[in-house]
């Protein structure tokens, strides 16, 4: 399990779009979904926040289990926030031993396999689990909300709701909060005809539980006897870096770009681009680097669980588009895509 399946409460869901399907859509322009009205961005805007402001006010020790692309993972996480501060632990159960720290924006995850340690800085509006990836009040124009119930998860009661997408350009999100404060208790994934392809849970959770701040800040920092590494990503924008999207995909907007850390062998000028954006929910990111005739092959997509993944040339660049969005979406972002001459 990495750190992406340890924040998997932030992204979600997939479908299978047969090929001609996917390039129907591709070359029609997607209608844009009615504007929610006023009521409806309140309600889900003011549930959504609710449930981010939980995932950063409540201390708590539990473990997640994921349910992924026919595998299952899980990790036991604490949390304690104080104020402003957040700090966080995550040890993987399954697979590879990593010990994932985060303070703030500075994320350090230990492989003691590797005896290595990552450092890095992370922008970050919420903490695990991490459902909102901005505060776009548009949100209620790409979603429908509607109440589900109420169920008992990880001994706790939580309220069900279901969000479904106003267009075929993201997926519906099934999830369970607990009624007290709201804290993402459980989550699936749901496909367009409301299929669970993934799913994310507690199976036992500890609220308001008494977790030392200091003492996890304190792990944080005992690194000796491994080596330290500390990628820097440096902000940049696409336009400065010479790319830009032709036709905007609907309510996706840019978030952030920075170039990432070039292999040590790599010629000057070969760091790696990441694009992300997001439509408050979802998030896609592509990738650009210098295409190397010998590690690129000819266009090629994957699925794994949520995750979509669409490689493919653009001029003497090798451009990965990666996100938990239908495959189609991920080629409307594939298509606008165009480098400044």
């Amino acid at each position: 399990m990495n750190f992406k399946t340890c924040r998997l409460v932030a992204f979600f869901v997939w479908s299978l779009v047969a090929m001609n399907h996917v390039a129907a859509q591709v070359s029609s322009p997607t209608p844009a979904p009615t504007p929610a009205t006023a009521a409806e961005s309140r309600s889900i805007n003011d549930w959504l926040m609710r449930m981010h402001e939980a995932s950063r006010k409540r201390s708590y020790i539990g473990t997640f289990v994921v349910s992924s692309g026919g595998a299952m993972s899980s990790a036991k996480v604490w949390h304690v926030c104080e104020g402003n501060q957040q700090v966080e632990r995550i040890e993987t159960l399954t697979g590879a031993p990593r010990s994932i720290f985060r303070h703030n924006d500075q994320v350090v995850t230990f492989m003691p396999d590797h005896k290595v340690v990552r450092s890095e800085k992370r922008e970050s509006l919420g903490m695990f689990p991490e459902l909102l990836q901005s505060t776009d009040s548009r949100i209620a124009d790409f979603y429908k909300m509607r109440h589900d119930g109420v169920e008992r998860v990880a001994g706790v009661e939580a309220d069900i709701i279901v969000l479904v997408p106003r267009d075929s350009m993201r997926f519906g999100y099934r999830i369970w909060t607990e009624q007290k404060r709201g804290l993402v208790v459980k989550l699936q994934t749901l496909d367009a005809a409301g299929k669970v392809l993934e799913q994310a849970a507690f199976s036992e959770l500890q609220l308001d539980a008494p977790v030392k701040m200091d003492q996890l800040i304190q792990m944080m920092g005992k690194v000796d006897g491994y080596r330290v590494e500390k990628p820097v990503m440096v902000k940049t924008t696409a336009s400065a870096e010479g790319w830009v999207l032709k036709a905007p995909v609907a309510g996706f907007k840019p978030m952030s770009c920075y170039k990432r850390p070039a292999a040590a062998s790599a010629p000057p000028g070969a760091e790696p681009l990441q694009w992300i954006f997001s439509d408050g929910l979802a998030s896609v990111s592509i990738f650009v680097e210098p295409y190397d005739r010998q590690r690129h092959d000819k266009e090629a997509s994957l699925s794994l669980g949520a995750t979509q993944t669409l490689t493919r040339q653009v001029d003497a660049y090798w451009v990965t588009i990666m996100g938990e969005v239908p495959m189609a979406t991920l080629r409307h972002f594939a298509n606008g895509l165009e480098r400044k001459k």
